[in-house]
This record gives structure tokens, sequence and C-alpha cells, in this order.
């Protein structure tokens, strides 16, 4: 793995605009537009290396399945900040059930320096709303493209995604096209482009399909249905939106009641499934480490605090339902202790390498069970937030 500089091409902000990334530039809090893709650097990689880091992805994956069996098999719902027991019954039914639930895609974010000295690190897993996916999947791959012919990439993403629906067209209920909604509060456009071209992937599966926004879908009180704005009965949805927020805004009682968590007993099957909640906890860190203790690709993770690591490395302090690095706190040996706000996974210390004074985080895609990418991300801190941007990669 090596950082080089390279001149961007003339006109890349038009080329990846047109390419789907329509957030090229990030707005910084002295009102300056800074770019979020950034080809005036890339990342190489050797094809052996890709090749080990695509086994150290699935092993992981496979990892927390058996986590997430166990939490719900030893009802350690608790850990995961889980109070409701209706949120606790569809979870439970989703995962007992899962072989009948479509299942797309998530993200491990890993700390990886390519020395050889260390392997790579987990440092979380979004199986619920992951987002850069659509410069992972399509600018990065045609940048290759132009500036490198007859390279190669790790990237198979949009291939493995058209042939999951393909696979998964069976799970779908009959009657209605498959609905992809994102929240119509997304400012920059990373929802919107994310779950359009999520739709794209489905479409050219054979799928029928619509797009909605998450606030114009509706509730008819008399058949007791989710509907469009055309007052269609809404079978089956994809939603780039959060299962904490699915099962605790207004409507929340109305999707606890009608849920089709397999069976076909409901009115709408949500994509994705309510058990990938397992899976975007950052409780789970904890849980891994205490079925996987001292595994050389994890972290130790606690849950009751620190322990050794407030002397030793230093820690983390990350919220359980935090994202882009929102509310997450950064602990050297010795410190004050941490006094969060809401419950916190607390993850050793491991700081993320410094390539040319970016500090630079993996983005490993999984889809279905499968390793089927990846996507760099640079930032200037040790926390990867709403500032970092994205830096495309080659093997060479």
């Amino acid at each position: 793995m090596e950082r080089r500089t390279i001149d961007p091409r003339p006109g890349w902000q038009q080329t990846v605009e047109d390419q789907g990334l329509i957030y090229p530039l990030t707005r910084y809090p002295d009102d300056t537009l800074r770019p979020y893709w950034d080809e005036s650097a890339y990342y190489v990689f050797s094809l052996p290396e890709v090749e080990a880091l695509e086994e150290v992805v699935e092993e992981l994956h496979t990892m927390c399945l058996a986590a997430a069996a166990h939490i719900v098999e030893h009802d350690r719902f608790g850990d995961l900040g889980f109070t409701d027991p209706r949120v606790i019954e569809i979870v439970t039914e989703a995962w007992r059930r899962r072989a009948e639930l479509p299942s797309l895609y998530g993200r491990f974010d890993l700390r990886y320096d390519g020395t050889g000295g260390a392997p790579p690190k987990m440092l979380e897993y979004n199986a619920d709303t992951p987002t850069s996916l659509v410069e992972a999947a399509s600018p990065q791959w045609f940048w290759m493209e132009e500036r490198f012919p007859g390279a190669d990439q790790w990237n198979s993403l949009h291939e493995r995604l058209v042939d999951a629906w393909k696979k998964q067209a069976a799970l779908l209920p009959p009657g209605g096209p498959l609905y992809f909604a994102h929240s119509a509060a997304d400012e920059l456009g990373e929802d919107l482009m994310t779950v359009a071209y999520l739709r794209e992937t489905a479409e050219q599966a054979g799928l029928a399909t619509e797009s909605i926004s998450m606030e114009d879908i509706g509730w008819d009180r008399l058949s007791r249905r989710f509907v469009d704005k055309k007052l269609r009965f809404m079978r089956s949805c994809f939603k780039l939106y959060p299962w904490e927020w699915l099962t605790t805004d207004r409507f929340a009682p109305h999707v606890l009641e009608t849920l089709d968590n397999g069976g076909g007993t409901g009115s709408t099957l949500w994509i994705e499934p309510a058990w990938k909640m397992l899976l975007s906890n950052k409780a789970l860190l904890a849980v891994l480490w205490e079925l996987y203790p001292g595994h050389p690709n994890l972290l130790p993770a606690y849950l009751d605090g620190p322990r050794e690591l407030a002397t030793t490395t230093g820690y983390v302090a990350k919220p359980l339902l935090g994202r882009e690095g929102a509310g997450v706190t950064v602990h050297d040996p010795g410190s004050a202790p941490a006094t969060p706000d809401e419950p916190c996974c607390y993850q050793e210390l491991a700081p993320l390498p410094d390539f040319d004074g970016n500090r630079v985080v993996l983005g490993a895609w999984v889809v279905e069970d499968e390793a089927a990418g990846l996507g760099i991300r640079e930032s200037a801190g040790l926390i990867t937030d709403e500032y970092a941007r994205f830096i495309p990669h080659v093997i060479l």
C-alpha cells in the first residue's frame, strides 16, 4: 500500500458529477469548498495484498454473524441499548428468518497501513445504512480506466449488486414494485444518489422499481398499510434510513404492526432487514472481542468502561449508534476519563496510519456474504468525519 500524488484530470468535477457523484465538494466551517472527491492522490496496492484483505473481510463478516447469533441466543439486547420489547421481538424474528429476507450490503471500516507490521484491524461495521458507495463503485472505476488503462482495482461492486438482486428477487413479495427511499432532509445529495444507484442496479437485475422520499410515504388508516403518493400499497421498500429511527419516529407503531419479517404475514418488507441492527451497533465490537479475544483483526473493546486501555494504549469512546464520527472521543493513556452522555463502546486506540499528513481508513465493502470492493477516505485528524476526502486506488 503506497500513496502517490498525481495531477487531477482537467474538468474532473464535471466528470464525476456526470458519473453520479453530485457531491464532489465539501463545505467547511469557514464556508470554503474543498474537494471531497480528491484525485490529486491515489493509493497503490499489490494483488496479493488485496487478496489477503478480501480474506480478512470475509472472515470478519462471518465472525459478525456469529456475534449476532450470540446476542439473540443469549438475550444480550440490553448491551445494545434495546429496551422496547417490540423491537427486540422483530429483530429476533428477523434473525431467525434471515434466509427468507433480502439482505444486500455493508461496509467495514479498517485500520491498515500496508507495512506488514500490523494486520488489518476492524474499527466498525455499518451493515444497515452505509454510504460512500457511489464513489467506490462508479467514478473510482472510470478514473482507473482513464488514468491507468489495463490496470485493475478492488471493485466488483456493480456486478455483485446486480447479481445479489437477481438472486434475492424471489424473496420479494409479489404485488407492486420495489420502492427505494431516502430522507428528503439529506442536503448534500449523498443519500439520494446512493439510493438512485442501488435502484439502478435493481433495475439492471430486472426488478420493477419506484423512487420515493421517506417523508412522502403515507399511512392508509382504513387498510392500515403504507402507501405511496398515489395511494398504492407499498409491499417492499429499500430504505436508506436507520432502523433506530424507523422504530422510534412517529410512524414506528405502524412499522412494527405491519412488518413483513419473513413468512409473508405482514404488509411491508423493509430492506435492509431488522436484524442488521445487530451489526451496525457499536456494542458488536465488544461482543466480538468477548467471543474472539486476541483475534489479530480485532481491537479490544468493552461496554463497561475502558478497563486497562485507560492506562496502556488509550481508547476511543464510540456512541453505540453514532455515524460519521459524531460523538466519538479519543483518550490518550492516563488522560481524563470519558464522561459520555450516552452509552458507548470503549475500543482500544489504534491511530489511523499517517500517509504524508493524511489519516487513512479503508472502507471494505461486502455484498451478500462476499468481499466486493474498496473505498478509501482520508482525514486531517484521528476521527474520520464529514470532512473526510475520498481517494481512488489501483492495483498495480
